[in-house]
């Protein structure tokens, strides 16, 4: 249970333009619908000095926790992962993952629970971090329906996402626009519910998500505060 909860707080070539990514932070509370467990989570994306960008997350739930960075850059309106590194701790099963990008090499290569994990790399390809930040600017741009090559395990899998409308969610910082997306899953192989909310007026910086696991819990994480290119957000 706990662990789902974390998972679910870590749910961010595309034409993508470097000055479009803009350095965000913010902080979630996140509450389990069936039990009194409530959790928090930090996410950041912050401009390294040689040009690359730092995705940041952090969960924390109880005595279990979550850690979760990638490292991206942008080259020729393309989104470039160079390396990823999950871990989660606590109760639970621990799980490990250090993947690197080798786009010389055209290969992703690091280990996954202690499996080696070696797969090819093409223009598009994304970690299920990066890919995050993609559907961000996916969904600012007008998009519809959109899918992404995420490698996930040993394999590179298909994710896929569609607009449904816009929303009004409430926030710790009031009420703020946002468009709702949710991931596309066939019902036949996955019966789960990922919705995301998106603010309008600030980046599209992700504000509300729900998940519905298979069993039927429910559980939200909203949006506490945040800053995005050094503004605060504010509702209305």
């Amino acid at each position: 249970m706990r662990r789902a909860l974390l998972m679910a707080l870590a749910v961010l070539a595309l034409p993508l333009q470097a000055a479009d990514l803009k350095p965000f932070s913010a902080s979630y509370t996140a509450d389990w619908k069936q039990l009194p467990m409530s959790g928090t989570a930090e996410r950041s994306l912050v401009k390294n000095a040689n040009g690359t960008w730092s995705l940041n997350f952090k969960a924390s739930m109880m005595i279990a926790s979550l850690t979760e960075q990638s490292t991206v850059r942008v080259d020729k309106d393309a989104l470039l992962p160079q390396t990823y590194h999950f871990e989660r701790g606590g109760l639970g099963k621990a799980k490990k993952v250090d993947l690197d990008f080798d786009w010389a090499s055209k290969k992703v290569t690091g280990s996954d629970r202690g499996d080696a994990v070696s797969l090819p790399l093409n223009r598009g390809v994304l970690d299920k971090s990066s890919y995050q930040l993609a559907l961000q600017h996916d969904v600012a741009a007008g998009k519809k329906s959109v899918s992404y090559q995420v490698v996930d395990g040993d394999e590179i899998d298909t994710y896929d996402f569609r607009v449904l409308g816009t929303e009004k969610v409430t926030t710790k910082t009031g009420q703020v626009d946002a468009i709702k997306v949710e991931r596309v899953r066939d019902p036949s192989q996955s019966k789960r519910i990922t919705e995301l909310w998106f603010a309008k007026d600030w980046d599209y910086l992700l504000v509300q998500l729900r998940q519905v696991e298979t069993d039927g819990k429910e559980y939200v994480i909203v949006l506490q505060d945040g800053t995005v290119d050094g503004r605060s957000v504010k509702g209305n």
